[in-house]
């Protein structure tokens, strides 16, 4: 696996340690994330996915490999928790240091 980008460590990392405000803040202000269709914008909107399917069900997310096509950050995850459980696929897409799409697929 290849070394991935700090914002999406940070994202990681927040996520796993339980801290809604640190993994939020790795994206930018207008940010869009896309969790099978679920559509959700900004921070805020953000912030509400992460209540529901990320720290507030206690999620652990754990890279298994990445690769990157064209702008895109593509990582295999193995997720555990209270709600997903399984492996997936995360599209990062950058700018500069902040996460400024996910589409989870």
């Amino acid at each position: 696996m290849t070394s991935l980008p700090q914002a999406i460590t940070e994202f990681f990392d927040a996520s796993n340690r339980g801290d809604a405000a640190g993994m939020v803040a790795a994206f930018t202000p207008t940010a869009v994330l896309d969790d099978w269709g679920r559509h959700f914008e900004g921070r805020e909107g953000i912030a509400s996915w992460d209540r529901t399917d990320n720290t507030g069900v206690q999620a652990h997310i754990q890279a298994v490999s990445s690769k990157a096509e064209g702008d895109t950050v593509v990582v295999t995850v193995k997720v555990s928790g209270n709600g997903f459980n399984g492996t997936g696929h995360m599209h990062f897409q950058l700018r500069g240091d902040k996460i400024a799409r996910l589409d989870i697929k």
